[in-house]
């Protein structure tokens, strides 16, 4: 897959925010970027179980307020907001551990709508050694197989491994890591031990081991 690698990146903006929740410190990763598409449009690509397999993954569940869904292979959790066509929140239960993913559409204009999407977890070792490259970039790479799939609905879904190993899948996680270090330091944290994350996240990401401390 051939695409404008520093074209979709700046497409995002990033944002790190530290917090608490539940009274326990927290960080906030948010993305946002915006979609050649309607706000409807946009909604039912990013909830309808029929077209959410051909740019995320397939998920079952129970599609409403207080119902709990499953990603194939990755978290499930519970529905605890839902308002078409602006507003989903949900638990995000994988590993032993629940974090929050809250996801806002906006209209910006009749044929442009706007993704805001804010992954919450409390802190812990994953973060301390990953930064928010971890969530972010999973993320981004997701967000990435949206506008894709946006472009051209009927295309195929795009192989992850083999993007993740293409020169431009490993320009697009190198970077996109970088920014999401850049984007930690911005919220606070040391920019020493945040670009040092930022490098194991992008070779955990692309498979390559070398100059990640």
């Amino acid at each position: 897959m051939k695409f404008d690698v520093e074209r979709h990146l700046g497409a995002v903006e990033r944002s790190v925010v530290a917090l608490e929740r539940d009274g326990k410190p927290a960080r906030a990763v948010t993305l946002a970027r915006s979609y050649d598409t309607t706000v409807e449009d946009l909604w039912d690509a990013t909830t309808n179980p029929e077209r959410l397999p051909r740019w995320f993954a397939p998920v079952r569940g129970d599609f409403r307020l207080g119902g709990r869904y499953q990603i194939e292979g990755n978290a499930g959790g519970e529905i605890t907001a839902c308002a078409p066509p602006k507003l989903l929140a949900l638990t995000w239960e994988y590993g032993g551990d629940v974090s929050w993913v809250d996801l806002r559409l906006s209209a910006e204009g009749p044929e442009r709508a706007r993704l805001r999407l804010t992954h919450t977890a409390h802190l812990s070792p994953h973060w301390q050694e990953y930064g928010p490259g971890a969530a972010g970039v999973g993320w981004e790479l997701a967000l990435l197989g949206l506008a894709l799939h946006l472009a051209d609905p009927t295309a195929p879904k795009p192989d992850e491994e083999s993007f993740a190993a293409s020169p431009d899948g490993k320009a697009f996680i190198a970077d996109g890591c970088k920014r999401w270090g850049e984007a930690a330091i911005v919220s606070g944290e040391d920019a020493e031990r945040a670009l040092a994350a930022a490098r194991r996240t992008a070779a955990f990401y692309t498979g390559e081991t070398g100059g990640t401390s």
